[in-house]
């Protein structure tokens, strides 16, 4: 079966070299006998697997040792609220909003103590970034938390726009981390769900800084007190052992393809070509988002004609092109370009756009 150019905003794409290699090793891992999913995850084969995958994603992303990273489950949208339990420490944070997911993370927080927005460009229709005048910190929060990479609206901040403000900066990178090199010292939290940029959904990453653990009330949780799961490696309860292990897969193709630097002038190069096949289309096709924040991982796209919407779906998944559908929330068409994505299925995809355009326009 040929498989598809799949362009889903995630669960997305995975390398294929990695399925393959998980294909090989999923009745008998390294003679084990048995599957990754099958093992105990305390014994031996699987404590390698852990540990490998710490320190690949150390080395990859730079993470220094006074960082801890945790494995954990629940999904980016559990941190939501997570983060909140542990950093508030009765104080208040300040949240940026420049999207969908700032604004369901800044809402939920609102859910577990003080929490004040300090800045919105819900107006513009999240089509840009806040100015420095919009911007208004609270120097004494405990927090400030951004969405460095907008899934829905496309918005990116990029790495020149992160300054330090004075007090912890908590970011969720989950649909771009991996996709560039980050100076993890900026932050003193950063989480992500894996199913963009990382590996199967079911897992999610905290990387963060030594002195913001031990900060959570006695009553919250045990299994949510960022203390305790650094204290037991991520294992307090099993954490999701199949996940870390494609996880792990990930990050050794990532250092195949010469690290983080070596994927993103490959991600630079892909979101150029999409983003200029729009540009120059003549206004048959257009992006919403202000040049300077366009994200290089998920690409919105409007026709000038919605009434070719349909065509345009159906016709691209008939040339195995899928999941090109826009969000829901705002319409049109949205392509994924994270790193599984390679460069050969986005320039398919140009290909059907400028086709597409000079048999419709």
């Amino acid at each position: 079966m040929t498989r598809i150019w799949n362009f889903s905003a995630g669960p997305a794409a995975l390398p294929e070299e990695v399925l393959k290699q998980a294909q090989e090793e999923l009745l008998n891992w390294h003679g084990a006998g048995c599957s990754v999913m099958e093992m105990s995850h305390r014994g031996k084969e699987f404590t390698s697997i852990l540990e490998q995958a710490e320190a690949d994603l150390r080395e990859l992303m730079g993470i220094p040792a006074n960082y801890k990273v945790l494995f954990l489950q629940g999904g980016a949208t559990q941190q939501f609220a997570q983060i909140p339990m542990n950093l508030l420490a009765g104080r208040s944070a300040d949240y940026i909003v420049t999207g969908s997911w700032s604004k369901k993370a800044y809402k939920e927080a609102q859910r577990i103590g003080t929490v004040r927005c300090a800045a919105t460009t819900e107006e513009s229709g999240f089509t840009r970034l806040p100015t420095a005048e919009e911007i208004k910190l609270d120097p004494f929060a405990a927090y400030l938390h951004v969405c460095t990479n907008e899934t829905i609206h496309g918005v990116e901040i990029p790495a020149q726009r992160i300054a330090d403000t004075g007090v912890p900066l908590v970011v969720d990178m989950s649909s771009h981390i991996l996709s560039r090199p980050v100076n993890v010292e900026k932050f003193g939290l950063i989480y992500a769900g894996a199913q963009k940029n990382i590996g199967p959904s079911g897992l999610t990453l905290v990387i963060i800084r030594e002195d913001l653990l031990g900060m959570a009330p006695l009553n919250i949780p045990t299994v949510m007190d960022y203390a305790v799961m650094a204290e037991n490696g991520s294992m307090l309860n099993t954490p999701p052992t199949y996940g870390i292990y494609i996880a792990g897969l990930v990050f050794q193709w990532l250092k195949k393809q010469g690290g983080l630097a070596g994927i993103d002038a490959v991600n630079a190069e892909k979101a150029r070509i999409l983003y200029d096949a729009i540009d120059q289309s003549g206004g048959f096709y257009s992006n919403p988002v202000d040049p300077d924040c366009r994200s290089r991982m998920n690409v919105p796209f409007v026709l000038a004609n919605s009434e070719l919407d349909a065509a345009f779906l159906a016709e691209s998944k008939a040339a195995g092109l899928a999941s090109l559908k826009g969000h829901k929330s705002v319409g049109g068409m949205r392509a994924s370009i994270y790193n599984a994505v390679s460069l050969e299925a986005v320039q398919a995809l140009v290909a059907f756009m400028n086709d597409f355009a000079q048999r419709k326009a």
